[in-house]
């Protein structure tokens, strides 16, 4: 067995602190990483409260995971010691249903293994994420990373990047579409980034004036206060596509209502309470209004790659270990720019 530390929540409500654990004896075909830096995403907080139900404890959050390969089993071919590698969201499905067959394990008809608060196929071994100094993980779903970039800035890529990615490519964002991005958060600034980078022109919808100057530093060509009905009048029909990465609860139909005929709308938040819709904002258009999980393994290299090739990472306060309990009060008071990352050097008892 691999002796590890990680910071753990004990139960649900419970700060984190130190926790010594036992991570499984490397297999054939695994890759042992040592975590340099691990992003901190929002679900952690949600996943440590049991926001959402059915969170296993003790729990060690983090699925936005880089670092350096240490050790790898004999079946292993596509890494090796001293290789940079990331690891995201899961760590293991089925990979047999159609959509793991697919290459998009994101929706394994057996649900996938996350990476942490999940269970292995076992059904018993409860995982346990990167907010650990080291990890253990099947190599087919360990993810290479370019040396091009900063490291710590790459660690949200790992979901953050792909969640909005992966709709994104999905539905052929690209030149000569106006695209929207609803919120400036540690979704919305990868999504406005990417969707610039792909060549649409970029429409950043924000309820705040105060982030019209740091959206049009990360691409929006435009910055609308959707609070304000004139400028949201002035877009209607308009839109090609729009990407929602707001959780809490708004109003859906007022971004309908912008979409041209046959647009597409993507949720990537799940709010408390479901919206109420108003149907004719879709027949009337032949509008989609649709939603994203994050992307397979295949897409979420793709995605590394492409933020390598053009010098994309995530705008990022890296903080230690020690600070994590702070960070997460930050995060409910939207206080950070636009990620947290933590340095796993700081790791200590």
């Amino acid at each position: 067995m691999v002796a590890t530390l990680g910071y753990a929540a004990a139960q649900a409500q419970a700060p984190l602190a130190p926790f010594h654990f036992e991570r499984r004896e490397p297999r054939a075909q695994d890759v042992v990483i040592e975590i340099k830096y691990c992003g901190v995403c929002h679900s952690d907080l949600h996943q440590v409260k049991d926001e959402w139900g059915g969170s296993m404890f003790p729990m060690v959050p983090g699925h936005e995971i880089v670092g350096r390969v240490v050790k790898v089993g004999a079946a292993v071919k596509n890494f090796k010691a001293g290789d940079l590698a990331g690891v995201g969201c899961m760590v293991d499905s089925c990979r047999s249903c159609p959509s793991c067959q697919e290459g998009l394990e994101q929706y394994c008809e057996k649900g996938f293994v996350g990476t942490y608060n999940g269970k292995e196929k076992d059904g018993k071994t409860i995982t346990y994420g990167g907010y650990s100094n080291s990890i253990v993980v099947d190599e087919a779903f360990v993810l290479h990373i370019s040396d091009k970039l900063e490291l710590s800035a790459v660690a949200p890529l790992l979901c953050a990047g792909i969640t909005t990615y992966s709709p994104l490519r999905y539905w052929k964002v690209g030149k000569g579409q106006k695209v929207g991005i609803v919120g400036l958060g540690g979704l919305g600034h990868m999504a406005v980034k990417l969707a610039h980078a792909f060549g649409a022109k970029v429409v950043l919808f924000t309820t705040s004036a105060g982030k019209t100057a740091d959206a049009k530093r990360l691409g929006a060509d435009e910055v609308v206060i959707s609070k304000d009905p004139q400028q949201m009048k002035q877009h209607l029909r308009s839109f090609d596509f729009i990407l929602d990465t707001v959780s809490a609860p708004h109003d859906l139909n007022a971004f309908l209502a912008l979409l041209k005929r046959q647009g597409t709308m993507t949720l990537l938040g799940v709010p408390d309470k479901d919206p109420s819709l108003k149907i004719a904002n879709l027949i009337f258009k032949r509008a989609q209004l649709v939603g994203s999980l994050i992307g397979g393994i295949r897409e979420t290299q793709e995605m590394l790659d492409f933020c390598a090739e053009h010098g994309i990472t995530s705008d990022i306060e890296v903080i230690p270990m020690q600070q994590i309990n702070q960070a997460y009060e930050r995060m409910l008071k939207s206080d950070v720019k636009y990620r947290f990352v933590i340095d796993m050097a700081t790791l200590k008892d």
